[in-house]
């Protein structure tokens, strides 16, 4: 069963949208399990978890020494899967991170708050510093819930039909297509009419290009890759 583990100050905050859906019925049919640690748990001597940074500056920075106690409940095979760490300075995450995440036994992550963790957790951990785009969050809580539900998607008889991911953006270098549903006319605006007519491979090739006209129109980094990869096979 694929796991999280989620060291955080605020438990409270889980499962959050993990609650609902899809997601949900995964958790009680024990596809994937979610294991979230109360770093307030385990405090410093100073009955604190933070602390003020080295050199000044605002803000509160987590001890090492707090991780360290937290991290040792974790199990001797757990401390060996992949550390990520949610940080605006961090390597923005990727469609083929996810699938690669969800295909090993699972995942542990460290939210940050404030003024962020001591550079020693990342450094003794080899944790990955991960981002979600280029803007700031008031902690890693959010960030650790879109990554998880972007893994727990992907595993297997977690999505109906399976096909519906094989077409999602970012597979192939492409995004997806328009959707469209009834009626087949609204405030004047038709539906394709390929989209009506019952021909399987002219719908294919109507989504297809479809996907190439936005992915060139609005990621000129993925329409290059596609390109490259089209070239190579």
């Amino acid at each position: 069963m694929w796991q999280a583990n989620i060291f955080t100050i605020f438990p409270e905050a889980f499962p959050g949208t993990l609650g609902v859906s899809i997601a949900k019925k995964a958790f009680d049919q024990k596809k994937w399990n979610l294991n979230v640690i109360d770093l307030k748990k385990f405090p410093a001597k100073s009955d604190r978890i933070d602390s003020i940074p080295y050199g000044g500056g605002a803000g509160m920075v987590l001890s090492p020494v707090v991780f360290e106690k937290a991290f040792d409940v974790l199990s001797n095979e757990e401390k060996n899967w992949k550390k990520i760490y949610f940080s605006p300075r961090g390597r923005q995450m990727k469609q083929t991170d996810l699938e690669k995440l969800s295909e090993s036994s699972g995942v542990t992550m460290l939210c940050g708050r404030y003024e962020g963790i001591d550079q020693r957790i990342i450094d003794f951990y080899d944790m990955e510093e991960i981002s979600l785009g280029d803007f700031v969050l008031l902690g890693g809580e959010v960030a650790a819930m879109a990554i998880i539900e972007g893994c727990v998607r992907l595993l297997p008889e977690v999505v109906g039909n399976d096909d519906s991911i094989k077409d999602d953006s970012f597979q192939n270098c492409l995004l997806e297509h328009d959707q469209y549903t009834k009626p087949p006319v609204f405030n004047g605006l038709s539906v394709p009419q390929v989209l009506l007519s019952g021909n399987h491979k002219e719908i294919a090739e109507f989504r297809l290009n479809q996907s190439k006209k936005i992915v060139s129109e609005r990621r000129l980094d993925l329409w290059d890759q596609y390109i490259e990869k089209k070239l190579r096979s």
